[in-house]
């Protein structure tokens, strides 16, 4: 029995809500206010200790899980619920003891430091209840499958001298499994929440600010004037829009509910199917965080745990990136040819041109941004100067407003500038000065209503920064038990050996077993949950296997990104199916087959690394483009059943052979695979011209 649409509709907005909190607006009263007045502490909090840092890494880890749990129980309920206006006082308990423990680390830095490995009653008490904590907050936001795979590795250390099969360890007692999830750096504050409170919360806020100044409006308008005009244009706008979404917007839901809202319904007026629509949206806001130079939060985590710069990690999805945007793209074409969708009128599609002249400014952050992370500098300082220069631009461009002459704006910014070069020689440092500066702008803009206006805009997106990082950080601090008892244990080690041995050394059946556990995972998981859990325990199988080190994380990578899309949970389709109103499991398996080409590429970039720019030969990395792109376009043909004319279905077996043979580097594969699509294009020409011949008949 279905449920009735109002129901549907409210169990939509549930998954949305928890996914992209800063959509959470039913509060009222005192509560709104003060769940609004902590975000903006928790803001200021996390960009105070990037900027100054005044407190060791514990500290801002201890105080970033506090902050974050007390956001979870003020924005989500014990049970789910359509609308959430007040906060229980004992939800207010929960969260305010949560954040209390999250300044244990703080108050009792040094003694912590001295029985280091010793800890004594009050330690293990509130180490206790910190790990509850965080379980029960996880439950709340992503439900009870992760806080499930995750419980179960504190019994395993406990008991785990009890276990057959080779899964068994030496056993750990109580306090050496809460010394190791509270007090170290290897459970709930360990790397992916170092992470979280280091670099994610920074890029999510950047991303925040970005989209309150109108890139949104700059995306779509580029968009529009470059493809909607061609065959199948609102679809090909859908993949474009949300491909430059994903340069400042790490969410998939989020980039679904913010260029969705304008392509989904483009691509239903001009044609497409609701499901199609939903699936076509859901499918490249989920490339997004493979995009850089934000990305998702996963390759920060990556990139920690790899121990390499940022940068080289948004070196190496940069290609594999294009591909997966490019198939997405490959296949609303198929779909567009087969069922003979146009595109829009010429006249109704916005100047590209016009759109980058008038927005050019919004651009400059994101320049910078760039450019900063690709000339050797941390994510944290990148971040820092990259919310800094978005807010000064904002609160500038409010008070540039107010001014006539184009001289008078041009000598405004001439000011700014000389002012910044004069804090410069003062002695600041780059970020203290970037605030100063910021703070410099605040004032003027609160003498004038527009200004105000400006200011509200800003704090606005200091709140909905910090929201948004709720259910990533969450996840980070739970997923750090699992990461925590694994090391403790051992059982990574455990877990790799036993891949390599189902496989029996066969590479191609690691990579497939790999990528089922991905995306058995991700039907229940988030992306960021679902690439730690699989990089601990299936990424050392293929480094193994003889797997570059960064190759094998982005195969992880890749796929958790993939596994969003799947049903059941398909948390990017749920979002869609909000606007296109279609059944969301339908959009799921549709955007499983959208970006079904896209399967193909960390395959052939484990084959072949120079895919991933692991080589400096150019000629190299130009071969297996040219290889990757022939494979997803038979890929995308097979799947639609249409290249140039339809396919039969021999026909498309024929194609995904050919698509296959390019992905396998054995001897004479890719010879194979050249004739055997050249034979495929010939033919295709050939039907193509009988096919126009008859219609001329």
């Amino acid at each position: 029995m279905s449920a009735k649409p109002s129901e549907a509709d409210a169990q939509i907005r549930q998954a949305i809500d928890r996914e992209n909190p800063s959509t959470v607006t039913a509060f009222e009263g005192f509560d709104g206010k003060a769940v609004f007045a902590i975000a903006v502490a928790f803001s200021v909090f996390q960009i105070w200790t990037a900027a100054f840092n005044p407190v060791s890494s514990m500290v801002v880890r201890s105080v970033h899980v506090g902050f974050l749990l007390l956001m979870t129980f003020a924005l989500f309920g014990f049970r789910q619920e359509a609308e959430r206006r007040r906060v229980p006082w004992y939800d207010w308990l929960l969260g305010l003891t949560a954040f209390a423990i999250g300044l244990y680390h703080y108050v009792f830095e040094v003694d912590l430091i001295q029985r280091a490995g010793d800890p004594n009653t009050a330690d293990l008490v509130v180490g206790t209840i910190a790990i509850a904590l965080v379980f029960e907050g996880a439950r709340r936001i992503m439900g009870i499958a992760l806080p499930i795979m995750c419980g179960v590795f504190i019994p395993y250390a406990l008991f785990g001298r009890y276990l057959p099969f080779g899964l068994g360890h030496r056993g750990y007692d109580l306090d050496q499994v809460i010394d190791t999830l509270f007090l170290s750096t290897e459970g709930i504050y360990g790397t992916p929440t170092f992470v979280s409170a280091s670099y994610i919360f920074l890029f999510i806020l950047f991303g925040a600010f970005l989209e309150r100044a109108g890139m949104i409006k700059l995306f779509n308008d580029v968009s529009l004037g470059l493809v909607g005009h061609a065959k199948g244009g609102p679809a090909k706008v859908a993949v474009i829009s949300s491909g430059l979404m994903g340069t400042i917007n790490g969410s998939g839901v989020a980039n679904v509910l913010t260029t969705g809202q304008f392509t989904i319904p483009l691509m239903m007026r001009f044609g497409y199917r609701p499901a199609f629509a939903g699936a076509v949206e859901a499918t490249a806001s989920m490339g997004g965080q493979l995009m850089p130079p934000v990305m998702g939060a996963a390759a920060f985590i990556m990139a920690e745990t790899i121990g390499v710069p940022y940068s080289e990690v948004a070196i190496a999805a940069a290609i594999p990136a294009i591909l997966y945007f490019g198939s997405a793209f490959w296949m609303v074409h198929l779909e567009a040819g087969k069922d003979g969708l146009i595109g829009l009128p010429r006249d109704q599609c916005p100047s590209a041109l016009k759109a980058v002249v008038e927005g050019w400014y919004l651009l400059l952050p994101l320049v910078a941004l760039v450019y900063l992370l690709f000339s050797g500098f941390t994510p944290l300082f990148a971040g820092v100067i990259g919310i800094a220069a978005t807010a000064a631009l904002i609160l500038g461009m409010s008070i540039v407003g107010t001014v006539g002459p184009v001289m008078l704006r041009v000598a405004f910014w001439v000011v700014v500038g000389l002012v910044a070069a004069g804090l410069w020689r003062l002695g600041l440092r780059t970020e203290h000065l970037a605030f100063a500066l910021v703070a410099l702008l605040v004032i003027p803009c609160l003498f004038f209503k527009g200004g105000r206006v400006t200011l509200a805009l800003v704090v606005g997106s200091i709140a909905d920064g910090a929201k948004n990082a709720v259910g990533v950080g969450v996840a980070c601090a739970l997923v750090g038990v699992l990461i925590g008892v694994m090391t403790l244990t051992g059982l990574a080690s455990s877990f790799a050996s036993t891949i390599v041995d189902w496989s029996g050394g066969n590479l191609l059946a690691a990579l497939v077993l790999t990528m089922i556990a991905c995306i058995v995972l991700g039907t229940g998981l988030p992306t960021t949950a679902n690439y730690i859990i699989t990089a601990s325990i299936a990424a050392p199988a293929l480094l193994t296997m003889g797997v570059p080190l960064i190759v094998s994380h982005m195969f992880v990578f890749y796929f958790g990104i993939m596994a969003d899309l799947t049903p059941p949970v398909a948390l990017a389709a749920l979002a869609a199916s909000s606007i296109c109103k279609a059944d969301h499991m339908e959009i799921g398996w549709i955007a499983t087959r959208v970006a079904m080409a896209g399967y193909v590429v960390p395959f052939m970039a484990v084959y072949d690394p120079a895919l991933m720019l692991q080589t400096g030969d150019w000629l190299a990395v130009a071969y297996v483009l040219l290889k990757a792109c022939l494979s997803i376009g038979l890929w995308g043909a097979a799947t639609i059943g249409f290249f140039w004319t339809p396919l039969s279905l021999v026909a498309r077996v024929y194609a995904t052979v050919a698509a296959f043979l390019f992905v396998l580097a054995l001897p004479m594969t890719d010879e194979a695979a050249f004739v055997l699509t050249g034979l495929f294009l010939i033919w295709q020409h050939r039907q193509r011209r009988s096919t126009a011949a008859l219609r001329t008949a």
